[in-house]
């Protein structure tokens, strides 16, 4: 998912064999370029296609194993496009002590999903990361990169409620 300017979000880019082909060989020349390219490749379609698997271990003379090993080992390499809205709910042990596993819980009962998942419409992905940054105000959630604190029940449905749920 890509922020846009003025807060906007905009779609990820439809999937392009000779796009991701085209990213795999502008960095494939610099030191160590399985990761870049993968970064590259999420940053401009969203995630990381398991179609893009195949393209990039051909650019870098990689088995397909190899790079999807690292597609899978890697947490924050989405496989499949996430929801309009991703909100991340800390799960790290500061936020868990304030209350942090409850909001998880109410997150998934207003949003009828699991951890992990995206709505039946699309406009929303739930995941669960480990350490925001913010643990002075825990519990924390990133909201389409927004940073909030102290989050309660309360809270918890604003926020939603200003994304549209």
């Amino acid at each position: 998912m890509v922020k846009g300017h003025g807060g906007e979000v905009a779609a990820p880019a439809a999937f392009d064999a000779d796009a991701v082909r085209s990213i795999a060989a502008e960095l494939a020349s610099i030191e160590g370029p399985l990761l870049p390219i993968l970064h590259a490749i999420h940053d401009h379609f969203g995630h990381v296609a398991e179609a893009a698997v195949p393209v990039v271990a051909d650019v870098l003379n990689l088995s397909r194993a190899e790079v999807h090993g690292v597609v899978t080992f890697y947490h924050d390499f989405r496989r499949t496009p996430a929801g309009r809205h991703v909100v991340k709910v800390c799960g790290a042990e500061a936020c868990q002590s304030m209350g942090g596993r409850r909001l998880a819980a109410d997150l998934q009962g207003a949003l009828g999903i699991d951890l992990g998942a995206t709505t039946a419409d699309g406009e929303v992905t739930l995941e669960t990361v480990y350490c925001l940054g913010n643990c002075a105000l825990s519990p924390a959630l990133l909201v389409d990169g927004e940073l909030h604190g102290r989050v309660d029940q309360i809270r918890m449905r604003s926020i939603l409620a200003g994304i549209g749920r």
